[in-house]
């Protein structure tokens, strides 16, 4: 579901009515603030030039710009006394320095892509350090790496990857407007997961701007904190400047490829038949699944399921992959699409075919949406019960939307512990549940709703989860697993979300955090606390 962009004038005004400005006693604090920035800042290129506050006309333009779910604007009770849109890496350490001297949460982003928005709003006087600026990425062909800043976004990296080469690519997300700070250090995957793991598998180095204002490489932040900021989060231990990546192989020519079926179709058997199959293809195909409702008029509803699949080489050796392992869906020569593999980026984006790859350096999301998101991790075949109960939640709620992403390949032969990012071997895929609305469908009022519903189709799909925990992906944030309501990140409330997240390396990621950042400085409202001491 698309959401027009009319609804911004409406939402522009809610958000000024429903967010407070610093206050008078805020006020001195405010102006030290601003006076210790530019003496902790390189002075050749002036951080006044990069500072927003409530009194900028582009203010408000800037803080909704890259702020993609609107529904977190509704609980927002203030906005931040700035945003430092850093022009340089001095910018970022001057405001780790200055907000942590006078007092002001910082909270940092880099795309926006943050489904509960805690890169942009907070209960507490804070600051945006917005990372879009620092967007540089530098390719080494002759040793196959890049680094890459961390607001830069997908779609930027793989435009550049296809300016140099035609046989390289990385593993990376779908959504090309997602800031690579960011979309890495929860883990980062797409349709390479199963022939080269997520993104953090393929990071070699990173920089890194701790507490202190100190900038980091591999080296000198050690190998713990090298660990835990690969899959556990970054904002928990410090900010991210720039990963150092390996590119990674792909040949000339990819087939990527789409089939439609609806329950009447047989879509139930098929989708349990590539339960047991997608996690166990060989490692150049990847096949996600994703059902949705489709309402045919009046009470004539149905589900269609789609088969999305992307495969690393042409379509004749697909379809006789394809005839061995999953004759069933029927894949025929028409359903296959050839292309190079950036172009098969656009294919996944949702871009019609023969869209210029020049989209990829677009990047800003168009369509912002109110939304909830919630995900799981399935460790077994659903029943044909369970898909049946799956079906019918769809129907009954028609704009909830599910993508399944089988595992497998790559993903099982990295142990659980060697990245902070713990969800490897013995599970058959991740699932994502969303729900989408209008804000003219009812304002407050359908929020709820939606957020209920949602929790609604969670709820039904337990018996077939994960559970002990029942596992989260850290990327898509759900504050409905548990949070810290306090402004203290509480050790015992984070062992909730902190054990779906990260299951076994929580207590390891509460230890590297202790070391790298005791007094909690970098915190939100699902962030990681220090390891208390004994």
């Amino acid at each position: 579901m698309k959401i027009s962009s009319s609804i911004f004038p409406i939402i522009s005004i809610f958000i000024l009515l429903s967010i407070s400005s610093v206050t008078p006693s805020d006020s001195d604090d405010f102006d030290d603030f601003f006076q210790c920035l530019p003496k902790q800042s390189d002075s050749s290129i002036p951080i006044t030039d990069a500072i927003l506050t409530p009194n900028n006309s582009s203010f408000q333009y800037i803080y909704q710009l890259r702020a993609n779910n609107l529904r977190t604007f509704l609980s927002a009770t203030s906005r931040p006394v700035a945003i430092i849109t850093a022009l340089h890496p001095s910018h970022a350490q001057a405001a780790v320095i200055c907000a942590k001297r006078h007092d002001f949460q910082l909270r940092i982003r880099s795309g926006g892509h943050d489904y509960e928005g805690l890169s942009y709003t907070s209960d507490v006087p804070f600051v945006i350090l917005d990372m879009f600026n620092l967007n540089s990425i530098d390719i080494d062909m002759s040793t196959e790496t890049a680094w890459v800043q961390a607001g830069a976004t997908t779609g930027e990296l793989y435009y550049r990857i296809a300016e140099k080469s035609n046989v390289h690519g990385f593993p990376s997300g779908v959504c090309t407007t997602l800031g690579i700070g960011g979309h890495f250090s929860g883990g980062g995957y797409g349709f390479l997961i199963r022939k080269y793991g997520l993104s953090i598998d393929n990071v070699i180095d990173a920089q890194l701007i701790d507490a202190n204002g100190r900038i980091l490489n591999r080296k000198s932040m050690g190998e713990d904190v090298f660990w835990a900021i690969r899959g556990g989060g970054t904002t928990s231990f410090g900010i991210i400047l720039s990963w150092r990546i390996k590119l990674v192989r792909v040949p000339p020519r990819v087939t990527v490829f789409t089939v439609q079926r609806t329950l009447e179709q047989g879509a139930t058997e098929l989708a349990y038949r590539w339960q047991q199959v997608a996690p166990k293809l060989p490692k150049d195909l990847f096949i996600r699944l994703q059902p949705e409702p489709i309402n045919n008029g009046g009470n004539n509803k149905t589900v269609r399921v789609s088969f999305i699949g992307h495969f690393l080489g042409q379509a004749d050796g697909l379809l006789r992959l394809m005839n061995v392992s999953f004759p069933e869906l029927g894949l025929t020569r028409n359903d296959c699409l050839e292309m190079s593999w950036v172009e098969s980026t656009l294919y996944w984006a949702g871009f019609s075919n023969g869209s210029s790859i020049d989209v990829l350096l677009d990047r800003v999301a168009v369509n912002k949406v109110f939304a909830k998101e919630k995900s799981d991790y399935y460790k077994a075949v659903i029943p044909k019960q369970g898909l049946e109960t799956l079906w019918q939640v769809l129907m009954d709620i028609e704009d909830i939307f599910v993508q399944m992403n089988p595992y497998g390949g790559r993903m099982e032969e990295i142990s659980d512990s060697e990245t902070a990012f713990a969800h490897r071997a013995g599970n058959l895929f991740k699932v994502l549940y969303g729900i989408q609305w209008s804000e003219s469908e009812g304002g407050v009022n359908a929020t709820a709703r939606y957020v209920e519903l949602s929790r609604r189709l969670y709820n039904a799909m337990a018996p077939y989860a994960s559970s002990n925990p029942r596992e989260a992906f850290i990327n898509y944030r759900d504050l409905d697993i548990g949070s810290n309501e306090s402004d203290e990140t509480d050790f015992e409330d984070a062992k909730e979300y902190g054990a779906k997240y990260f299951r076994n390396n929580f207590i390891r990621l509460a230890d590297v955090k202790a070391k790298i950042d005791p007094k909690n400085f970098f915190k939100n409202e699902q962030s990681i606390p220090p390891l208390p001491s004994h």
